[in-house]
This record gives C-alpha cells, structure tokens and sequence, in this order.
C-alpha cells in the first residue's frame, strides 16, 4: 500500500521493479569500471605485490560506495518525481 492508504497498480508495480533493476545494473556497471581503474594498473604493469593489494583493497572500497550511493541517488530520485520522462508530468515548453 501506499502512504495514501490505496494500493499499487500493476504499472507502479512495474514501473519500481524496472527502476530498481536498472539502479542495480548501472551500479554494478559503474562499480566494476572503478574497480578496474583503480586495480587494474597493479595487475597489468606487475606492480611489487604490497601495492597490488593496496590497490585492489581501494578499488574495492571505491566500488561498494559508488555501487550503494548510485542505488540510492537512483531510487531516491525515482520516489521525488524528478522524472521528465514520466508520461503526464512533462513541460509541454521543454
């Protein structure tokens, strides 16, 4: 139910599983390109093994927050209505 007291329809339903795919999706993609930036160079140039695993360790501290702030800015500004592509909402001068 919503705050409201109604419930859902089928499409708010599916309008919020599609949305919370695509913030999990486009989270894990932007994580594991930060990853690899960030752990790669220790991989590929054969670095000494103390900074590989201080780069690894980075990366992947920088991929858990980059995926979690990229789920919640995502689903936060699904919930506020900032969506211009959302039919009925839009500037008809935009």
């Amino acid at each position: 139910m919503t705050s409201h007291g109604r419930r859902r329809t089928q499409g708010e339903r599916d309008a919020i599983t599609v949305e919370i795919g695509y913030a999990l999706c486009s989270a894990a993609f932007a994580a594991a390109v930060l990853f690899g930036a960030v752990a790669g160079p220790g991989c590929v140039f054969g670095l000494p093994a103390g900074t590989r695993d201080v780069l690894v360790g980075s990366g992947a501290a920088l991929a858990v927050v980059v995926f979690l702030s990229r789920v919640v800015s995502v689903l936060v500004r699904f919930g506020s209505g900032d969506q211009p592509s959302r039919p009925g909402r839009t500037n008809p001068d935009s």
